[in-house]
């Protein structure tokens, strides 16, 4: 059944409406690839130190931020692959280095840092205390994160990989594997052809 005309023309609205909020922000990035669209409303802080492939879909309620923990980077700190889509209230928090492949998926409010906030000085607001546990994370490509989980520092998620939801990622997933739980622990792996196999 096709849609209605008002949907549709809601459609329309809304990616005109990202097309344009896209092109204002480009100007901030330290890349962004053509054909990149990115949904308000979108959270945004240090995006000098950010590279973001052509074709990338960021959906509505997200935030990106590069944290300044020690001076300017001389490199990217958040780079993300060609194609990748984030479905909506996703976070990335860097102070070192988050990287994420080509073709890689996020659901609805994925959370993924490299980076733990201070918490041990008494009297003093955790907020104030900075962060701890600095680790660079890597998501390879064609990934697929589900919903609500959680990927910490220094945690790598390899090629093909899947989280489930609700998982937090404490370590490594490799390649072609299924991860599920708190923390997270690989229940399936299978061969880069499809052939299904037992971790």
């Amino acid at each position: 059944m096709s849609s209605s005309l008002p949907e549709r023309s809601l459609d329309l609205w809304r990616r005109a409406r990202s097309r344009a909020f896209t092109r204002f922000l480009a100007g901030s990035f330290g890349a962004l690839g053509p054909r990149t669209d990115i949904e308000p409303p979108f959270r945004l802080y240090g995006a000098r130190w950010m590279s973001i492939g052509a074709g990338v879909h960021v959906g509505p309620g997200s935030w990106f931020q590069v944290i300044d923990g020690d001076g300017e980077p001389a490199a990217p700190v958040i780079r993300i692959g060609a194609g990748s889509s984030f479905v909506g209230w996703c976070t990335l928090s860097a102070v070192r280095g988050i990287t994420i492949g080509d073709r890689a998926m996020f659901a609805r409010g994925v959370y993924v840092a490299d980076h733990d906030h201070a918490y041990r000085a008494a009297g003093v607001a955790i907020r104030d205390q900075g962060h701890t546990g600095v680790a660079p994370v890597a998501i390879g490509d064609g990934a697929w994160l589900g919903q609500n989980c959680v990927v910490t520092a220094g945690s790598t998620i390899g090629r093909g990989a899947v989280v489930g939801a609700n998982s937090v990622v404490k370590g490594v997933v490799p390649d072609f594997s299924l991860a599920v739980g708190a923390p997270a622990r690989v229940v399936r792996s299978w061969a880069p052809h499809g052939v299904p196999s037992r971790p």
